[in-house]
């Protein structure tokens, strides 16, 4: 079962203060039923409470005194938000310190939801200037993940993946994280473990975050050519597999991996992205969409409210395009919304 917010809350709160770890290392495995739902918790929750919104300066487009606000736009709901999410890329094609995470969220921190740290990435930093990126993460209501790099804690544990798996969290905990995603692009995992690792993550005080996919080998740097020769799964077994992590375990939300879908594919499979929509709340769901005619299709599609995730690099593009303040021929001016 998930550790309610008010603990998760005072939890990120002793951990901006204090900079210090408020769980214990996990000891052996306990023993994990896959039948009894957890409690849904935003992912920005603690991290927003941490900062409150009313610290986040407003925005020129907002500010109908002396900004631009006289100016028609769509509104970006307050964080935490569970709709029109924005998690971007943090360090691995470019590297990333606390000045220019700093740059980043002090000018594009309202737009942004998640920071995410891809191809175990952070495991490569020494410990100070990583806890300095996670709370300075915090500082701007971001929720932090570590991308999928339990595949290799997983494929490289020896005879101890149980204690292995505890040790990761146990460490992801410490240093500050707020999402484990679980990817498997790469495993072969039994449905059944894939859920028992999601409600292990939740033992530990954490969120997780599966990431699933038609494509088997995706997630790194294989070429188009050998992802072709392996070929793809059935979306149902994709949705099949969303539904159990949201509905029984009750994950809040999982990734859509974007290969075989919208990359390294000769025609965008768009019907696999309609079919998980059919069967999973829009909320429920995010798309890995880090190219500008991916997400562009995305926001055209679905509306400014679909979840995303982007290279840091593209978020001025991507929250000028939900505002409704520019886009490419097919968007530009025609991105809207009516809440009155």
């Amino acid at each position: 079962m998930a550790t309610p917010l008010r603990s998760l809350a005072a939890a990120g709160l002793r951990r901006v203060r204090t900079g210090k770890p408020t769980v214990a290392s996990l000891s052996r495995p306990a023993p994990i039923t896959t039948n009894t739902p957890s409690p849904s918790r935003l992912f920005a929750a603690t991290a927003a409470i941490a900062s409150p919104s009313s610290s986040q300066p407003k925005i020129l487009l907002e500010d109908r005194d002396s900004g631009f606000g006289f100016v028609r736009h769509n509104p970006a709901p307050p964080k935490p938000r569970a709709r029109s999410v924005t998690e971007i890329r943090g360090p691995y094609y470019t590297v990333m310190g606390p000045r220019y995470l700093s740059d980043v969220l002090e000018t594009m921190g309202t737009h942004v939801d998640g920071l995410k740290f891809a191809g175990g990435s952070f495991s490569l930093f020494a410990e100070k200037p990583l806890r300095q990126l996670i709370d300075l993460a915090h500082e701007h209501g971001v929720y932090v993940s570590t991308g999928g790099w339990i595949e290799h804690v997983l494929a490289s544990s020896g005879g101890d993946i149980a204690g292995a798996v505890d040790k990761y969290l146990a460490k992801c905990k410490d240093l500050g994280f707020d999402v484990i995603e679980l990817s498997t692009g790469f495993l072969s995992l039994p449905p059944d473990d894939w859920l028992r690792l999601a409600e292990r993550v939740q033992k530990a005080g954490l969120k997780p975050k599966p990431e699933l996919g038609i494509q088997f080998g995706a997630g790194g740097d294989t070429s188009a050519a050998e992802l072709q020769s392996i070929g793809t799964s059935d979306p149902s077994k994709v949705i099949n597999m969303a539904k159990r992590f949201v509905q029984d375990a009750g994950v809040e939300r999982v990734m859509i991996e974007s290969e075989g879908i919208t990359e390294n594919v000769q025609t965008w499979r768009t019907d696999v992205i309609q079919a998980i929509l059919r069967e999973l709340p829009l909320e429920k769901v995010m798309f890995e969409a880090a190219d500008p005619s991916v997400f562009n299709w995305y926001i055209r599609e679905f509306g400014v409210d679909v979840n995303l995730f982007v290279d840091h690099s593209q978020i001025v593009q991507l929250a000028g395009l939900r505002a409704g303040i520019w886009g490419k021929s097919d968007t530009f001016g025609k991105i809207t919304t009516y809440r009155p």
